[in-house]
């Protein structure tokens, strides 16, 4: 029995030495290891200040330039990290570690990759810029003016007083109209006169109505072109381009077009006529409204 507790004692004893041995051939590599954490949190603070002052001259966006300076700051922690555990001779633990997080990584991924997919959306946007606050743009079917822009969604506010709120990758992975970044805009305005005008007039008058009104972009031709021949008119279609500051701008201008041209039309008797139908009821099996109209007064002379 004691035979057996001295032996264990041994094996202890053993062990201790064995590692009391190590840690002290490792002492210089573990004051070597600290003093390489210690330098890579003062690389790392000082790549975060460098940084941010970068990004301040290119990005006016907060939330943009705390996220990239605090990647760099964790990149060079990092690679700090890796270097000490390196020193100190555990180059298994940095292949775990780097194997964990890519596992780690991956699972996120797939949780969350629409808040992903939204976050860089934003990300992509705040770097490339299509749209910024103040634009008046149109995105799944809602057109209005940029309140704000995030890294995960885009606010506007309609024209109704509405506020939207647009996840980032909706409006980056889709078609989008920024009606901000060309200052100007075409407006189609479509009419329709009798058949029984001289179109030669009406194209004069028409487009004399719209050159007199002060809101035509300068350098800009007013053009009408008829576009075919309806159940009750004569269509054609006019182009003229504006100044482009805001949607209300926009409706201003296209209301005063129409009643400048209405006006033009009524003082020299063109007409725009309402929509006409013709009812005919000599189909097969029926009867025309002529004979029809003839049996009605023959019936009341029988009668009376």
């Amino acid at each position: 029995m004691d035979f057996g507790l001295s032996k264990a004692l041994n094996i202890l004893q053993g062990k201790l030495e064995t590692w009391l041995e190590s840690l002290t051939a490792m002492l210089p590599n573990f004051a070597v290891a600290v003093l390489v954490i210690i330098l890579f949190f003062f690389l790392a603070k000082a790549a975060k200040l460098i940084a941010n002052k970068l990004f301040q001259r290119f990005y006016d966006k907060p939330a943009v330039q705390n996220l990239f300076t605090t990647v760099i700051y964790i990149a060079v922690m990092i690679t700090g990290l890796m270097v000490a555990l390196d020193v100190l001779h555990l180059e298994k633990t940095v292949s775990s570690l780097l194997a964990g997080a890519g596992i780690i990584g991956l699972a996120l991924g797939f949780a969350f990759q629409d808040i992903s997919a939204n976050f860089i959306s934003g990300v992509l946007i705040a770097i490339r810029k299509p749209i910024e606050v103040g634009d008046i743009i149109e995105s799944q079917g809602y057109m209005g003016i940029i309140q704000e822009i995030n890294l995960r969604v885009t606010i506007i506010k309609t024209f109704q007083g509405l506020h939207i709120i647009i996840p980032n990758k909706e409006i980056f992975q889709n078609p989008l109209t920024n009606y901000t970044k060309t200052n100007e805009r075409r407006i189609d305005l479509e009419v329709g006169v009798s058949y029984g005008d001289d179109l030669e007039k009406v194209k004069e008058l028409a487009l004399e109505a719209i050159k007199s009104k002060s809101f035509l972009l300068e350098g800009r031709d007013v053009n009408l072109y008829y576009t075919g021949f309806g159940d009750s008119s004569i269509n054609f279609v006019l182009h003229f381009w504006i100044e482009y500051p805001d949607q209300p701008g926009f409706l201003h201008a296209r209301s005063e077009a129409i009643m400048a041209v209405k006006k033009a039309f009524n003082e020299n008797d063109i007409t725009i006529p309402y929509p006409i139908r013709t009812l005919d009821f000599g189909i097969k099996g029926g009867e025309k409204l002529s004979e029809m109209k003839m049996q009605m007064a023959q019936s009341g002379k029988a009668a009376s």
